[in-house]
């Protein structure tokens, strides 16, 4: 499939990052060892807080050990981390790291080049953006927030992850989103590298394109039958009368 500039008449455009907005290698390289070197305290001193009390309770049952100490639940949030695997609790605790991170200057978030000037364009255009991704939402919000171009938020109508929306693979978490945003599905673009993602959006009904950046761990592999993009500015945003 090739590249080309592509236009959509859409309500509501939904964001993946890793991949799609962002460099993964920044999230592994940058973010993954901030998280690594601060799960210990987290857990140590701050397990009654309520978020962290929940997120420990469901690691517990991931392993399936109910009486997991901080020690053991320490080594699994660190053995996902090796696996990258999308579990739930690591990413709340994640985001609460990170979040913090954020706040305090340790952290700066990263977009490709392309993407901050076409959000601002579609979303003076009227197109609603909305972000879906297995971070949990605290992490989205702060890593919006602290870019290098300042403060994102106010672009943002809505924040998605694997807690309130379920997981990414799964039709039934863009159903849910869709129900949450109250756009019809014809009328949802979901910008995502990954084409299982992209094949449960579209299960879904939404209008999907696959986004496909060099070095990205998606590149080589394609995004299947999808429409193609190797940046936003591949592409075409406005809003329009529906048919």
């Amino acid at each position: 499939m090739t590249f080309g500039i592509t236009a959509y008449t859409v309500d509501a455009v939904v964001l993946d990052i890793e991949g799609t907005t962002s460099a993964t290698g920044f999230v592994v390289d940058v973010l993954y060892p901030y998280s690594r070197k601060r799960f210990g305290a987290l857990l140590s001193e701050r397990a009654s807080e309520s978020a962290v009390a929940k997120a420990i309770v469901q690691v517990r049952e991931l392993i399936g050990e109910p009486g997991a100490d901080a020690v053991r639940i320490e080594q699994a949030l660190n053995s996902w981390l090796d696996e990258d695997r999308k579990a739930t609790p690591l990413k709340t605790l994640q985001g609460i790291v990170w979040s913090e991170g954020f706040a305090a200057g340790d952290l700066v978030s990263h977009f490709y080049e392309d993407v901050v000037p076409e959000l601002r364009r579609w979303h003076a255009a009227g197109v609603r953006l909305h972000v879906y991704s297995s971070g949990s939402v605290a992490a989205q919000r702060a890593w919006f927030a602290h870019s290098p171009a300042g403060d994102l938020l106010p672009l943002v109508d809505g924040l998605y992850d694997t807690e309130n929306a379920g997981p990414k693979q799964s039709p039934d978490s863009y159903r849910a989103i869709t129900a949450a945003i109250g756009t019809p599905p014809g009328r949802t673009l979901f910008l995502s590298d990954r084409p299982a993602e992209l094949d449960a959006a579209r299960a879904a009904g939404w209008l999907t394109v696959g986004v496909r950046r060099p070095g990205e761990p998606y590149f080589e592999a394609g995004v299947g039958d999808h429409p193609e993009a190797a940046a936003f500015t591949d592409l075409t945003i406005a809003t329009g009368s529906r048919p």
